[in-house]
């Protein structure tokens, strides 16, 4: 009987972010009796997807975490899992820059196809984030090394992928851009349609009252997301409209600092933490607006769910435009102040929320159309 082709995933932990939700998306969705997806991951601990990753076939392997001091360690592991492992052809790594560690023993190895993908664009501004007060200095100097150390990606990987132009020109170079696929961060935007029901189910849990418009923001609590803004602009919105309410979905280093700050503000009892949840689509219908003031992203997947659950979102202008397939987005500079968000805001609370469903798939963002496209592109590329 003829073997599906395995294709070895290589990410930090398959906790529910951006890049991990993209890719479980695709691998609900191709054809596992011709393509198979195994993860070499970088946390000892078990990640959010973990066992339904094994439910449908796929091995998960372990390496210790990159780091400056483990560095050469790390390499010889990695030499010692691939001659142990020569079944893989195909290695498709999402480590962004730090792809260029994971292909570069895959080239030495001879492996035939070595697959970078990049998720995110770094704005040049980042250093200088680490001289300012509350910033997450680790994750800030993983960012500037990012973006240090990414022009060895191109040397070491043979094939481009990235899930916008934006993020494919900070990662391969503006010279590169014709070499390189992009891949949707593709959704089943069935389940994300809006439902009256289930909104009115959701807020009933939450003790949300009548009239109570939501803010809501997804994504983890680290420098990224600029959650510290995000929490200003809320302030500045409860003082036009102290009804709302704000919902954070989502873990990480800085989630205790924003805790605090919101406590500082009194706005405690305005603010639901909600932590890592599997109920995304239905917590989507229960909001109202979303907030995202990130500093940098690729293409965000959080912004096609939103959409496709017909919400109206405020984003950062450092936003790739092309995430906009629905017309409700507003990009606002992040130099404007929190009170300008806040009014920008406070404008478009009132609208109809619509079925988006065809607007995605016309914008060629629906995961099976796109799986399908994956799963060929990887029996093409051998």
């Amino acid at each position: 009987m003829n073997q599906p082709l395995r294709i070895l995933q290589v990410l930090t932990i398959m906790n529910r972010g951006g890049a991990e939700t993209m890719i479980m998306n695709y691998y609900r969705n191709i054809d596992r009796t011709k393509v198979q997806f195994d993860f070499l991951l970088h946390r000892q601990a078990e990640g959010f997807f973990d066992e339904e990753i094994k439910s449908l076939g796929g091995k998960i392997y372990r390496m210790p975490a990159i780091s400056p001091k483990n560095y050469f360690r790390y390499k010889k592991t990695l030499f010692l899992f691939f001659e142990e492992h020569p079944e893989y052809e195909i290695v498709h790594s999402h480590l962004n820059a730090l792809s260029s560690i994971i292909l570069q023993v895959a080239k030495s190895k001879k492996i035939p196809v070595r697959i970078a993908h990049s998720h995110l664009a770094v704005e040049p501004f980042v250093l200088k984030k680490i001289f300012v007060p509350n910033t997450d200095i680790t994750a800030t100097v993983k960012d500037s090394i990012q973006s240090l150390i990414r022009r060895r990606t191109r040397k070491y990987a043979n094939h481009y992928f990235a899930c916008g132009i934006k993020a494919g020109i900070w990662l391969y170079g503006k010279k590169n851009l014709d070499k390189v696929t992009i891949i949707n961060n593709a959704i089943d935007s069935y389940k994300f349609t809006f439902n009256q029901k289930t909104r009115e189910k959701v807020r009933s849990h939450f003790q949300i009252p009548d009239g109570t418009k939501v803010i809501g923001h997804v994504g983890r609590f680290n420098e990224q997301k600029n959650h510290f803004f995000l929490v200003e602009i809320f302030r500045e919105l409860v003082k036009r409209k102290p009804s709302t309410q704000l919902m954070l979905i989502g873990d990480g280093n800085l989630k205790p600092k924003i805790e605090n700050l919101t406590s500082k503000y009194s706005l405690k009892e305005k603010v639901k933490f909600l932590g890592l949840r599997n109920d995304i689509p239905d917590l989507l219908q229960a909001m109202d607006y979303l907030l995202f003031p990130s500093l940098y992203e690729g293409l965000p997947l959080t912004l096609i769910e939103a959409q496709a659950a017909g919400l109206k979102i405020i984003a950062s202008s450092t936003i790739a435009k092309e995430v906009d397939l629905t017309d409700q987005i507003r990009f606002t500079s992040l130099n404007e102040t929190a009170e300008r968000w806040a009014q920008l805001m406070l404008e478009d609370l009132e609208y109809p929320r619509n079925n988006n469903h065809q607007l995605i798939v016309e914008g060629n963002y629906d995961i099976n159309s796109n799986a399908k496209k994956l799963q060929q592109l990887y029996q093409k590329l051998l």
